[in-house]
């Protein structure tokens, strides 16, 4: 696409973990990116410079209008990027308020917000617990989906909006529904930040650096080859690429929207990643067994052959070595940022 007629983009949670590395994809492919995040789980020091950040809620319409005004978005210009949101399952049970005033009421007012400035792109940060507790072995996107838990709802409640919304209005979007994203980008620009994060990889990374006595293991008697359950992990920065391509699909074609599975196809068990861990920090992890927590489903693997086939997406870093790699370096940097 010529330079010159990119729009502008408005990336929500831009201060975030996969936020933060589609704000450095949009900048290194020549887009101007700018960021509206409220800093409660994101950091001002992962947006690269020269990026604007507006620091509110996507709930602000007179935010949101203002941003869209000084940016020059509107009127058939510009798109949104939208990670915005809570994303951890337990906390999702435990207050599924929280998950439907955060993913679901504040996306239908980002929404409102560009259907009323006439903003006319917008893609979606979805997810794989959207399918709940699939019977296929490689999820497609014509998997019945069927949640389980507030989180996953309140993110398919989104992908039913702008459905809807399309039909209605002169708008597209693009629906990515992410696997088990992981690792960090390869220059170490940006990583996964968040205190006490849940994600295997950064818990047995944060372990392997002393930062934790040891890693769960939750349930060994899935139906997998260990007896793990098998997950499909995707790295960062293959995924924020995915979101460049899908914008540039959404303006190429105005009339057509886009839902695809993000992943590699390919699933490692809880113990393969582990072993991994091992092998690139040179450390044995002290593993601990504990049981199956609720709902966790033997394999969740994706078929990613609509992403492949649409986009020409190709995966740089589809390799679980090097994932683990460019999240170590990260990991390493973050404690310096800590520490000084």
């Amino acid at each position: 696409m010529n330079l010159a007629k990119k729009p502008p983009v408005l990336v929500t949670g831009g201060a975030g973990y996969i936020g933060s590395h589609a704000v450095l994809a949009l900048k290194d492919a020549g887009w101007r990116p700018a960021v509206i995040d409220n800093l409660s789980t994101g950091f001002r020091f992962a947006i690269p410079d020269g990026v604007p950040l507006y620091k509110g809620d996507i709930g602000d319409a007179a935010l949101l209008a203002r941003i869209f005004a000084e940016q020059g978005m509107g009127h058939g210009k510009g798109a949104i990027m939208h990670f915005a949101g809570s994303i951890v399952v337990p906390e999702s049970v435990a207050d599924p308020l929280k998950y439907y005033h955060n993913n679901t009421a504040n996306s239908r007012a980002l929404i409102a917000a560009a259907v009323q400035a006439g903003v006319p792109h917008f893609i979606f940060s979805s997810t794989a617990a959207t399918y709940g507790i699939p019977d296929v072995a490689a999820v497609s996107e014509d998997t019945p989906q069927r949640p389980i838990n507030p989180y996953g709802w309140s993110k398919l409640m989104t992908e039913q909006m702008l459905a809807d919304v399309a039909a209605a209005h002169p708008f597209n979007y693009g629906v990515l529904r992410y696997f088990n994203v992981a690792g960090a980008d390869p220059a170490a620009r940006s990583g996964q930040s968040t205190a006490g994060a849940t994600h295997l990889i950064k818990v047995a990374i944060e372990a392997a650096l002393g930062m934790r006595e040891s890693v769960a293991v939750f349930g060994t008697d899935y139906a997998t080859p260990d007896g793990t359950g098998v997950r499909d992990y995707i790295h960062v920065s293959d995924l924020a690429a995915a979101h460049v391509l899908t914008l540039e699909a959404l303006i190429a074609e105005p009339a057509r929207s886009l839902t695809m599975n993000c992943g590699y196809g390919r699933g490692f068990s809880v113990l393969e990643v582990l072993d991994a861990v091992d092998r690139v920090t040179n450390r044995q992890l002290d593993r601990r067994i504990q049981s199956r927590r609720a709902g966790d489903p033997d394999s969740l693997i994706s078929d990613s052959r609509h992403l492949r086939a649409t986009l020409g997406w190709e995966p740089a870093h589809a390799d679980l070595d090097t994932i683990i790699a460019h999240a170590l370096a990260w990991e390493r940097k973050l404690a310096d940022l800590r520490a000084g």
